[in-house]
């Protein structure tokens, strides 16, 4: 291996690749790599975050502990990014660990598939008037029979839609088509962005195209009710971020780009971003864990709501650009 080929600086992004290559989320790597016999994780997914988005002193730590489990060479973790994916391809070739993946990636598929079909079958029942809003659908025997899989794939994927809001599971007494405001049509077409494999930065592009859209249409249009909503939201971040609550301050926050969302205007801009934030915080998990980025989240959520209330659309578009950038590094995903 040559030495020019090395260099620490790709140590963080290359740790990622490999949690991706393994098709893990954060938490699942470290419950694998970095946990003690009795299952006791040696460090927070948080600071784990922190070492993958900007590096740290545990980082060779983490490395050296990966490595050793799964028979590589630490140092492969120097090279560059392009480099180290072909080198995984080699190393990792057989093992346990590339079989899980080829699994975990078939099964992937596979619910994908049923996810799609599912969603055009109760879609075409609304359609003909057999369902409406609020009815019980069929039970996972039925549709297992129907779709011509197993009841246990059923149940999966009637859990992503749950998640998604297309369809309300009620313990003990069945399944039903999503009774909310938000049209069922439009949350198809949301769930479209995500069958083609769980590929995480294209869905947060298109989360980032859409809030942005969503700033600079609710900066030109929003009437005073949805400001006012805007408003309460705005205070209570404050008084959270004053307070220190990051558990209040994440929910609000969320309700706060919510807000944005409804004061555009847009039903499907505010369907998309619902399914989008729904299926996000089904996937991930915050790596926010200090209070410089709990201060930096409420100045930029200040910003963009200063240009909202002064109906400046290309200000609060920028505003909110500028947020989701430095968004990226804070949050958990697979």
């Amino acid at each position: 291996m040559s030495s020019q080929k090395l260099n620490p600086i790709y140590k963080k992004e290359n740790l990622r690749q490999l949690r991706r290559y393994l098709n893990m989320t954060q938490r699942e790597f470290i419950c694998r790599f970095l946990s003690d016999g009795e299952g006791t994780p040696s460090m927070s997914p948080a600071t784990y975050s922190n070492l993958e988005s900007k590096g740290g002193r545990r980082l060779d730590e983490v490395i050296l502990s990966a490595a050793a489990a799964l028979n590589m060479d630490s140092m492969l973790f120097s090279m560059k990014p392009e480099e180290f994916v072909r080198k995984m391809d080699i190393v990792l070739a057989g093992t346990e660990a590339a079989e899980r993946m080829s699994r975990n990636a078939a099964k992937k598929g596979r619910i994908d598939e049923l996810l799609f079909r599912l969603t055009m079958y109760f879609a075409e029942k609304l359609m003909d008037k057999e369902l409406k809003k609020g009815d019980q659908i069929e039970s996972d025997r039925v549709l297992a029979k129907k779709m011509n899989v197993g009841r246990s794939a059923i149940r999966e994927a009637l859990k992503v839609l749950d998640v998604l809001g297309m369809i309300d599971i009620r313990p003990g007494q069945g399944t039903y088509i999503s009774s909310a405001e938000a049209d069922f049509f439009i949350i198809p077409l949301s769930w479209s962005l995500f069958l083609n494999g769980s590929q995480v930065e294209d869905i947060l592009t298109v989360r980032n195209l859409l809030e942005v859209k969503a700033a600079e249409l609710a900066a030109g249009s929003a009437k005073s009710a949805g400001i006012r909503k805007l408003e309460e939201i705005s205070e209570l971040i404050r008084r959270a971020y004053e307070d220190q609550n990051q558990k209040e301050f994440l929910e609000y926050d969320i309700e706060f780009h919510t807000c944005i969302a409804e004061c555009s205007g847009s039903r499907v801009i505010l369907s998309m971003i619902q399914t989008i934030s729904n299926l996000m915080r089904h996937i991930s998990g915050t790596g926010m864990a200090d209070e410089a980025q709990l201060k930096a989240i409420y100045e930029e959520h200040r910003n963009v709501y200063r240009f909202i209330l002064a109906h400046d659309s290309s200000g609060a578009a920028k505003a909110m650009g500028e947020h989701l950038e430095q968004s990226v590094t804070r949050y958990n995903y697979r």
